[in-house]
């Protein structure tokens, strides 16, 4: 293994073992040295990975929102599903995420927005950045939709991905807050409603 393999794995090793970490404690209270101990790096070497905590969290959410939008394009881009079908089972598997064993740990960016959008200006850039091209997503789903007459023409795509992407993200804070699909249940049949005009 070449100096710049073994940099890009090292690297990789502390963002996955940071991932799972932040997302069950949150990053404002995990410390360096856990991660570094946990992904078996000595400490002195962070900051050859990472400039700062900070650096590492932007990292973090780019490495969260690439995979996300890598995942989330292969059933909206999966042509052989109606377009309004792609985008239900969207809401759909993320309403099951919420309802699994896995809820807490649901969404890195939904944990991190609320966390330090206040504290950090380069995560809440990287988080602002990672969740618009989400909503991109979600609009040129609607777009094609539209293109090939199964959604109506006249309705805004770009507003009505934001209105769909926000209500879930608030649904999501809701539901780790009251540890009840109450939320996700409504925001579901919210959705049905809206794509189903």
């Amino acid at each position: 293994m070449d100096r710049t393999e073994h940099y890009q794995d090292t690297r990789e090793r502390i963002l996955s073992i940071g991932q799972t970490l932040v997302s069950g404690r949150g990053f404002s209270a995990l410390g360096l040295s856990e991660i570094l101990t946990k992904a078996e790096v000595p400490k002195g070497s962070f900051y050859h990975y990472f400039q700062s905590k900070e650096g590492f969290g932007v990292a973090l959410l780019e490495r969260y929102f690439d995979n996300y939008l890598l995942h989330a394009s292969t059933l909206l881009q999966n042509e052989t599903i109606p377009v309004t079908e792609r985008l239900l089972t969207y809401f759909s598997n993320w309403r099951q995420v919420a309802a699994s064993c896995e809820c807490p740990n649901m969404c890195l960016a939904v944990k991190l927005a609320a966390e330090v959008a206040d504290l950090s200006e380069p995560m809440r850039l990287a988080l602002d950045a990672g969740m618009k091209k989400i909503t991109v997503q979600i609009a040129n789903t609607i777009s094609t939709a539209q293109v090939q007459s199964q959604f109506p023409a006249e309705i805004n795509a770009a507003q009505l991905a934001e209105s769909l992407y926000g209500m879930w993200v608030g649904a999501s804070l809701l539901t780790k807050v009251s540890r009840s699909m109450t939320a996700m249940d409504l925001a579901y049949k919210q959705t049905e409603q809206m794509l189903r005009t």
